[in-house]
C-alpha cells in the first residue's frame, strides 16, 4: 500500500464575509466573498503551493456539509472546474458528514492514491454561513443532528453540547465555579493563539479567564448563557471560509522535495447519532476509538505528538478531545488548561495554536481541510501564526468532530523528510 503525504496546503481569511446594508425596512447581506470565489482562492493556492500545475491534478474532492441550505447550490463537486480550465473533464466528488465532511474528502482522496487510481488529488473543503439569518442558520445546522429526536424536537447544538458538560460536571463533581473556571481558561487561550493568527475570525478577544469570568450575565458585552452551563464565550462562531489541501504519494513527494510530511496514520469511528443512545456522555467513546486506530498505524504515543488542532466547536470538546487523545488524564484537561498547559510554550504539546474553532472559526464544511492545512504548515516550519517555542515540532495530530459527538476523524501527520 502506497503511503500518502500533503504537498501543498492553502487556507482562505475565516470570517463573516459579507457585508451588510440597511434597507429602509430590512438588512440585505452581500457577499465578499461568495461560496464559488472560496472554492475557487483555496483550490489555486493550495496547487499554488504545491508547486503542480493544475494539468497535474488527476481528481478533486470537495467538503461541504449544507451548501443547499446555505447558498441554495446542489452539485458542489464541478464548481472546481472554476479553479482551472485544466481541471475541466477530471472526476470530481463532494462529500458530507456534518462537521468533518473535508476530513472525509481527505480520506476518500487517500485512499484512492493508495489504491493507485490517481497520483495527485486536490481536497477543499468549503462553506458560507452568514447570507442566512440566525433562525435559518441554526436549523440548519440541527439538521446535523438525529432529526427525530434533536433537532426535529427543538434541540439546538449548543443544547446538545450542553448535555455532554452536564455529564462531565456530573460524573467529575464539578462545581460551577469550577466549571467556569476550566471553561473560560480553554476559550482564553483560543483567543490569545487566534490574536496572532492573521487568518482568525476574532483576534480580539478576551485574553485572559479573568477578563471572561468578570463579564456580566446579560445585556451588551456579557457572557450570556446560551444552553445551561454552556455561555456564549463556551461557544465557536458563524463562519465563511474555506481551505485545501494537495496529496499525493510519498514515495513521489519524496523523489522531488526537500520536506515531505506524511499523513501516518489515520481513524475514523462513528458513534450512535442519537444521544440517547450513549451510556457514557462524559467522555468521547469514538473519539478515542478513533485516536487509538490513527496513533496505532502511525505507531506513536500521546507522547510523540508535538502540536495538535482539535475541534473545540465547544470548550465543553476542546477539553473531551484533549482527554480522548490522552494529552490529559479523564476528568483532568480542564485543571491543565488552568495550570497552564498546552500553550505555544508547553514543553510536550501545543494545541490549537491557530486559535481552534472556539476563535479562527468554524466554517463547519472547512474544518477538517483546514486543520490538516495548519498542523501541515506547522510541521513545515511555515506556520500560520504561533508556532511552539521549545521545539521544531514532527509530529502532529488533527481531531475533527461531525455532529454531537457522533463522526471522529483523527490523522496523525509526521515529518519523513
Amino acid at each position: 500500500m502506497s503511503r500518502v503525504s500533503i504537498v501543498g496546503a492553502y487556507n482562505t481569511k475565516f470570517g463573516s464575509l459579507i457585508d451588510v446594508k440597511d434597507m429602509i425596512s430590512f438588512k440585505k447581506k452581500i457577499d465578499q466573498k461568495s461560496f464559488y470565489d472560496l472554492i475557487i482562492e483555496a483550490g489555486r493556492g493550495a496547487i499554488a503551493d504545491s508547486g503542480l500545475a493544475a494539468k497535474d491534478i488527476d481528481a478533486v474532492w470537495i467538503g461541504a456539509c449544507s451548501p443547499s441550505r446555505f447558498v441554495n447550490q446542489e452539485h458542489v463537486a464541478p464548481i472546481a472546474t472554476a479553479i482551472d480550465p485544466a481541471l475541466r473533464l477530471k472526476p470530481m466528488t463532494r462529500t458530507e458528514c456534518a462537521c468533518a465532511s473535508s476530513s472525509v474528502a481527505i480520506y476518500d482522496a487517500l485512499y484512492a492514491i493508495e489504491a493507485g487510481r490517481y497520483k495527485n488529488v486536490l481536497v477543499v473543503g468549503v462553506e458560507k454561513m452568514n447570507l442566512v439569518d440566525t433562525p435559518s442558520m441554526t436549523q440548519t445546522l440541527a439538521t446535523c443532528s438525529y432529526w427525530p429526536e434533536e433537532g426535529g424536537k427543538g434541540l439546538t447544538f449548543p443544547a446538545l453540547f450542553a448535555e455532554l458538560a452536564k455529564a462531565y460536571i456530573d460524573q467529575y463533581k464539578l462545581s460551577e465555579s469550577e466549571w467556569r473556571a476550566q471553561s473560560a481558561h480553554v476559550a482564553a487561550l483560543m483567543y490569545r493563539n487566534a490574536s496572532k493568527n492573521p487568518l482568525a475570525h476574532v483576534q480580539n478577544g478576551p485574553q485572559t479567564a479573568a477578563e471572561i469570568m468578570a463579564l456580566p450575565d446579560a445585556g451588551k458585552g456579557s457572557n450570556m448563557m446560551i444552553a445551561a452551563p454552556l455561555r456564549l464565550h463556551d461557544c465557536s462562531l458563524v463562519t465563511d471560509g474555506a481551505a485545501a489541501v494537495v496529496l499525493t504519494s510519498t514515495e513521489n513527494a519524496k523523489a522531488s522535495r526537500k520536506k515531505v510530511v506524511e499523513i501516518a496514520g489515520i481513524g475514523h469511528s462513528e458513534e450512535y447519532m442519537p444521544l440517547s443512545k450513549r451510556e457514557k456522555k462524559h467522555v468521547l467513546e469514538a473519539g478515542k476509538d478513533a485516536v487509538a486506530k490513527a496513533f496505532k498505524e502511525a505507531n506513536v504515543t500521546a507522547k510523540d505528538i508535538d502540536v495538535a488542532e482539535v475541534h473545540d466547536c465547544f470548550t465543553i470538546n476542546q477539553i473531551l478531545t484533549t482527554e480522548a487523545l490522552g494529552f490529559s488524564a479523564d476528568g483532568k484537561a480542564g485543571l491543565d488548561y488552568v495550570a497552564g498547559r498546552f500553550t505555544a510554550d508547553d514543553e510536550q504539546v501545543c494545541i490549537n495554536l491557530s486559535g481552534g474553532l472556539k476563535a479562527k472559526g468554524h466554517p463547519v464544511g472547512a474544518t477538517g481541510a483546514s486543520m490538516h492545512a495548519l498542523v501541515y504548515k506547522q510541521l513545515m516550519e511555515e506556520p500560520i501564526g504561533l508556532a511552539p517555542t521549545k521545539k521544531t515540532p514532527k509530529v502532529g495530530v488533527t481531531f475533527n468532530v461531525g455532529g454531537s459527538g457522533v463522526s471522529n476523524c483523527v490523522s496523525v501527520l509526521r515529518r519523513v523528510k
